[in-house]
């Protein structure tokens, strides 16, 4: 994404442009609330500049939003918090028509059990056990999780909502493998906290698939970023 609208940028303004992104996301991760600061030049037409990229970009990216930035205004560093969405069905049948932003479990699950097992999440914690280990990168993967949720939308589709400072990586999709694994009766609710104490990728669950996180919201103190409505 950040590849194809700097392209897109660069040809709207006329200049180079140098993206800074609110959130990293793996292959085949959506994202509704992504926000993104550059600096352009300060005579630029913003309306314009978003109905050239847009029409540059349709259907894939939309840029929903273009604003001046308070001054020192950086997308990642000024962020407060990030929410994380992922969608699932337990339903028997695969839905064709959410099948690219949804996983399909295909068996029933324990939402009470899975809500239960947010508990030993929210707060401070060494995130290890949930992180894909990166070189180069070394020491403790310390996050803080504000809030962890799932609810249900119906004929067997659950969501799951996560807020954070922010988050290491495919951290939310092994949670989600790992709260999946205790819907489905292979875990207790009261092992996550084991899982987060062991420090070791192999005590969590698998990975959840890419297609069913979406990047949510960015919370900023002077520049919020605004959710899609429901």
């Amino acid at each position: 994404m950040a590849g194809a609208l700097g392209s897109a940028l660069e040809r709207a303004l006329r200049h180079p442009v140098a993206l800074t992104c609110a959130g990293r996301t793996d292959a085949g991760v959506h994202a509704w609330g992504q926000v993104v600061s550059a600096d352009i030049d300060a005579g630029a037409d913003l309306e314009r500049v978003q109905r050239s990229v847009n029409k540059m970009l349709a259907p894939a990216v939309a840029v929903r939003e273009a604003a001046w930035a308070p001054p020192g205004f950086d997308a990642r560093r000024s962020a407060l918090s990030r929410t994380y969405r992922y969608r699932l069905s337990c339903a028997p049948w695969p839905d064709p028509f959410s099948a690219l932003t949804s996983w399909h479990v295909g068996v029933p699950l324990d939402l009470r059990a899975m809500q239960a097992a947010c508990d030993a999440i929210l707060g401070s914690h060494d995130f290890s056990s949930f992180c894909h280990a990166v070189r180069g990168r070394p020491g403790p993967l310390v996050r803080r999780v504000l809030r962890a949720e799932w609810s249900d939308r119906g004929e067997g589709r659950y969501v799951f909502e996560i807020e954070a400072s922010s988050f290491c990586h495919q951290m939310v999709r092994s949670v989600v493998g790992t709260l999946v694994e205790v819907g489905a009766g292979r875990r207790k609710a009261g092992e996550t906290a084991y899982v987060i104490a062991a420090r070791d990728r192999t005590a969590a669950g698998p990975v959840a698939p890419p297609h069913g996180l979406c990047l949510w919201e960015v919370k900023y103190l002077t520049w919020p970023a605004q959710p899609c409505p429901e």
